[in-house]
């Protein structure tokens, strides 16, 4: 990110190459991406925390396994903000300027490949559980349960961990001259796969037959007037669509950037490369800090716990919004009770017809 050297004299001597063929692009940006990560990170780690806060009591007021799944996104993206931005970027490259040793650099590579996984793949069981919620409502029904929904999320939190390990061996693609090698190519096709073109994949094809879903029943609701009026997009799903469509769109610029460095031209060499890069990783380590004001837009329970953190309440066992939508199920059980009680006494006060009264001759 900053200019300094890339490669030190010995190193000329062991590669055996002249000082012009390591001639490294500069980095146009300057200090500008330190100053946007030392942001980034002071507003995300705050907001995030604090995202996490009122999704736990949201979890334990409601018991459902959908804020279960919205706090694992937030818990992952904590960790990918203090392994890529704040050791990362700000630690090894700014302050240190790479001069830790080798191991460490692989080992914290490792971390931050494994917390940029779980970031990612965190969504993909949200996005499950509201297809199947959509589109198979009885199913979720019996399958949905914050038991279950913690299984799966240490599922996806050990799987993330594991999918870090092949990375201890990434090439350094800012300072590294030489061109990608097989295993750079390997572990890049890998990379972009488990990041971007798997999971966009499967948000894609479930994120379509949801809106297919909801077109039907739109469809189909307007003939049937004893069922009201048309269901429309709901405020989870639209949250929903909105997480997904904005993880592909920060996350495309990176994807296409390192296909780029291993097939035509490297950012060690390109100072044209090396501003993309630099700008996509940017983009991308936004999408870790910008949840909390999706929720806080979408959702009125989310902002009344956040509400309830900042004003230092405990918030009620049962918020308001809960108890409204309680209550219209229950006054229409107490009326239908009534009515049949109503009709049962009234059926018990009717004299008896004249035929069954009349006495046999």
């Amino acid at each position: 990110m900053i200019d300094w050297p890339n490669v030190t004299e010995s190193s000329y001597e062991e590669l055996g190459l002249k000082p012009e063929e390591l001639q490294r692009s500069k980095c146009v940006l300057g200090f500008i991406p330190v100053i946007y990560y030392s942001v980034l990170l002071c507003v995300g780690v705050p907001v995030n925390i604090l995202t996490a806060v009122a999704l736990c009591r949201l979890a334990s007021r409601t018991k459902k396994a959908l804020y279960y799944y919205l706090l694992a996104v937030t818990g992952s993206d904590i960790l990918s903000q203090l392994f890529i931005i704040f050791v990362g970027f700000l630690l090894e490259t700014a302050v240190f300027h790479r001069d830790v040793p080798k191991v460490l650099l692989h080992v914290v590579s490792a971390a931050e490949f494994a917390a940029n996984h779980a970031s990612i793949w965190s969504t993909v069981p949200l996005t499950v559980d509201r297809y199947v919620a959509l589109c198979h409502p009885l199913l979720h029904r019996q399958i949905s349960y914050p038991a279950r929904a913690r299984k799966i999320i240490t599922a996806v939190l050990v799987l993330s961990l594991g999918s870090g390990v092949p990375f201890f061996w990434w090439s350094d693609v800012w300072r590294d001259s030489h061109p990608p090698t097989a295993l750079d190519s390997v572990l890049i096709w890998t990379h972009v796969t488990i990041i971007y073109f798997l999971p966009c994949s499967i948000f894609l094809v479930l994120n379509s037959l949801i809106i297919h879903t909801l077109r039907i029943r739109q469809k189909k609701q307007p003939c049937q007037e004893e069922r009201g009026p048309p269901r429309c997009l709901g405020k989870t799903t639209a949250m929903l669509l909105a997480l997904t469509s904005m993880f592909s769109v920060l996350w495309a610029p990176r994807t296409v950037v390192v296909i780029y460095h291993l097939y035509v031209s490297s950012v060690h060499q390109n100072w044209r490369v090396h501003l993309a890069y630099d700008l996509s990783n940017m983009l991308a380590m936004l999408n870790t800090a910008v949840n909390f004001f999706l929720y806080c837009f979408v959702s009125r329970p989310f902002r009344s716990a956040v509400r309830d953190i900042v004003l230092l309440r405990g918030g009620p066992l049962y918020p308001r919004w809960a108890l409204t939508q309680q209550q219209a199920p229950t006054n229409a059980s107490i009326s239908s009770l009534y009515s049949g009680n109503n009709k049962r006494s009234q059926r018990d006060s009717t004299p008896l017809s004249p035929r069954r009264n009349k006495k046999p001759s």
